[in-house]
């Protein structure tokens, strides 16, 4: 079995195009794009010397900063319920691997989940999305979903949800989740929530299945998102403290001793740094938040004045714009899918999108997901100006990727 991550497969290319001298706008991979701050490269720095492996599980200090994480979110947790990993996506796999049953799957939803079902031979339940939000199954079409499963002889067992979502940028309601939190008990699914976005929401809090459903789910996250760390690969995974938790527990932790030994002992140290929020950690992200709010709602307008459909984002960096309402102006220029949409973006504007198909929706939509994270800048210099501009739209190197956009969906849509 081949397989490539869509999303590191775009980025790849468009990095080796620009490296060739292309110009290009990339808009087409959700990493933060922001500089890491001294005070967590010092909590690095003097860890570096940490060589030693360590427990499976992860060091008593990571795994208690990061009880006391989820602790003041509303969700009382011990040490003994936590589970460091390189990176949430590990955290996702090993979960995956060890819930039974089949996997209800929100589409479009992250390229990585059915990928990973794929690799776990483990099949897939599709359930579309409800209109208002992604990253949840649509609650009204969730139970019949599962039925015609069961009576067909499928085994549905775990339920994933991702909140807030990427592709589309969006928050489920609270009350959504309840109903299909109401509905994974009555058939008594697993539900492994993926809340990696949790602390980039533009306003508010995310709300999270473990508030409903605690006694059935896994909560993965990580620090790739909120601190820019994803190439630092610190993920964390929460699970119930009851009888069905320990065994989950138990048997991730068989996984992980098998894959992936042990979270970096530097990066443990970084772990329980952050996880314990010191002022000018949380001060940090704010201004993160703040950036990644401002940038994707311009970006939006844009989309939304060239005459595409899109959910307005709520959290972190990303949209999903949908060209139905200019189809017959994009058929005429042979333009008939995602695929094609994302193509001709790329080869005929410079600009890189990942389309829709790849993150499992119908490959004839013409939708695609939109990261707006990289527009911050191409030095770290540039990066931190951005962080701390009370008005990050007026920098050139913004304010020129915005006119790049605008005139490419110009020339696309006329």
């Amino acid at each position: 079995m081949t397989m490539h991550s869509a999303t590191l497969a775009i980025n790849e290319a468009i990095q080796k195009r620009k490296a060739n001298g292309e110009k290009l706008l990339h808009l087409g991979f959700g990493e933060s794009g922001l500089p890491v701050p001294e005070f967590i490269t010092q909590v690095l720095r003097i860890s570096a010397d940490q060589n030693s492996y360590g427990a499976v599980v992860g060091s008593e200090q990571a795994r208690s900063a990061a009880a006391g994480w989820f602790s003041r979110r509303g969700l009382p947790t011990g040490a003994e319920q936590i589970l460091l990993a390189p990176g949430s996506k590990a955290l996702l796999f090993a979960a995956l691997a060890t819930v039974p049953g089949d996997l209800i799957l929100p589409r479009p939803s992250w390229v990585s989940y059915a990928a990973q079902a794929a690799l776990l031979n483990k099949a897939i339940i599709d359930v579309p999305i409800p209109d208002d939000a992604g990253g949840i199954p649509d609650p009204d079409l969730l139970e019949a979903a599962i039925i015609r499963s069961m009576s067909s002889g499928g085994n549905p067992g775990v339920l994933l949800l991702t909140v807030p979502d990427n592709p589309t940028g969006t928050m489920a309601r609270p009350e959504a989740i309840e109903r299909i939190c109401g509905i994974a008990q009555k058939y008594e699914l697993a539900i492994i929530s993926d809340e990696i976005y949790a602390e980039v929401v533009h306003s508010g809090a995310a709300p999270s299945a473990a508030s409903y459903l605690e006694s059935r789910t896994i909560v993965t996250t990580g620090l790739s998102k909120s601190l820019a760390l994803g190439g630092w690969r610190i993920g964390f995974a929460r699970v119930p403290q009851n009888e069905w938790g320990h065994k989950i527990l138990d048997d991730m932790i068989g996984v992980a001793s098998e894959v992936w030994s042990s979270l970096a002992a530097p990066m443990q140290a970084v772990a329980a740094y952050v996880l314990n929020e010191p002022e000018e950690v949380k001060e940090h992200i704010q201004r993160s938040v703040r950036l990644h709010a401002i940038v994707a709602n311009a970006v939006y307008e844009e989309f939304m004045a060239a005459g595409a459909a899109c959910r307005k984002p709520v959290a972190g960096f990303y949209l999903y714009p949908d060209f139905e309402p200019l189809r017959d102006r994009l058929e005429a220029k042979g333009i008939c899918s995602g695929s094609d949409l994302a193509g001709a973006l790329l080869d005929q504007h410079g600009v890189g999108v990942l389309a829709g198909e790849a993150f499992g929706d119908n490959p004839s939509g013409l939708r695609a997901r939109v990261a707006t994270s990289l527009l911050y800048g191409t030095t770290t210099q540039e990066r931190w100006e951005a962080l701390k501009s009370d008005d990050p739209l007026s920098l050139p190197w913004i304010a020129s990727a915005l006119d790049h956009l605008r005139t490419a969906l110009q020339e696309l849509t006329s």
